[in-house]
């Protein structure tokens, strides 16, 4: 069975966070990834934990979502690291600019950072005593970065790649891009790769990859045929994401929530044009169908099962 080397540590995390990757050198290490700004403290527990000793030099975000980028902060303060991000970012960050960054008018949050370097399609990084290329994978995130190690076969892929899917593709269900057909270029880009372990943005690496690039081909297949459903997907798992964050909510705050949130709003205006007292109900029966979500007649709330555990370890055993 094919294992990471003992030098890469990933730190599978449940939502709201994505998975942090540690590639130990033998004095320093690099983190990919930091989670989301509400699990900040246990984000820097957990790489303290794994760093035996080392300092950390460098954080290196795949792209700027929310869940991936909101403890640059924390780490910065714990350890000092640099921190590099995907190149297409800067003017964003610097600026903290919130609505390029799909914080305002999403309900999500991140603590403000800077920057030390940016990285570019086609860089080279030495991590973990291994080369890893940077490159491009727009599509769920147009300035997306992911990382393959030809030597070992691995592929850090974020939300490009995960074992049943990808992340939800913003442009298009906004509106502002073709997304649709990034996410296949990105696919085709992805497929050509030597990879025998991928350690996707969410979930637990793994190692079949040829299955894992079928399931995503249909998925885009699934949306180019009814775009409704791509809609649907973002809306829910954006909900959900909100719902784990607020663990509950009031019932007949739903609808004026719903409205009120730019997201949500753009969604039902391009898709759903529902009354948003109907898109609440339905949205909430979707999710308590699919075992996210539990409500009595008062209030809706996240089922503890639907929280995956945190801070799961994989180790040179995956």
């Amino acid at each position: 069975m094919t294992r990471l080397p003992d030098e890469i540590v990933v730190l599978e995390r449940g939502w709201l966070s994505s998975n942090n990757v540690l590639l130990l050198d033998p004095d320093t290490a690099t983190l990919i990834d930091s989670g989301y700004v509400a699990h900040a403290p246990q984000t820097v527990a957990l790489v303290r934990a794994q760093l035996g000793g080392r300092s950390l030099a460098r954080l290196i975000n795949t792209h700027c979502h929310s869940d991936h980028m909101g403890g640059n902060a924390a780490i910065r303060r714990a350890f000092g690291a640099d921190i590099i991000i995907p190149s297409g970012y800067a003017p964003t960050i610097e600026a903290w600019d919130e609505v390029g960054l799909q914080l305002a008018g999403s309900g999500q949050r991140a603590e403000r950072f800077g920057f030390d370097a940016v990285a570019d399609a086609g860089d080279r990084f030495q991590l973990a005593g291994l080369e890893w290329e940077a490159l491009s994978a727009p599509g769920h995130d147009r300035h997306a970065l992911i990382f393959h190690c030809a030597e070992r076969r691995i592929l850090i892929s974020g939300d490009a790649l995960w074992a049943n899917g990808f992340g939800a593709m913003f442009d298009s269900v906004l509106g502002v891009g073709d997304a649709l057909a990034e996410t296949r270029k990105t696919l085709d880009r992805i497929a050509l790769l030597a990879v025998d372990i991928v350690i996707p943005g969410h979930g637990a690496p793994f190692t079949d990859f040829a299955a894992a690039l079928e399931r995503a081909y249909k998925r885009i297949e699934a949306f180019e045929e009814d775009p409704v459903r791509m809609g649907k997907n973002a809306l829910r798992a954006c909900f959900t994401f909100a719902m784990i964050e607020h663990q509950s909510m009031a019932r007949k705050s739903l609808p004026d929530y719903l409205a009120a949130t730019d997201l949500y709003r753009t969604l039902n205006e391009r898709y759903f044009r529902l009354p948003y007292d109907v898109l609440a109900q339905q949205l909430v029966a979707d999710l308590v169908r699919a075992g996210v979500l539990e409500q009595d007649d008062d209030r809706v709330r996240v089922r503890p099962s639907s929280a995956p555990a945190r801070g799961a370890v994989f180790a040179g055993n995956a």
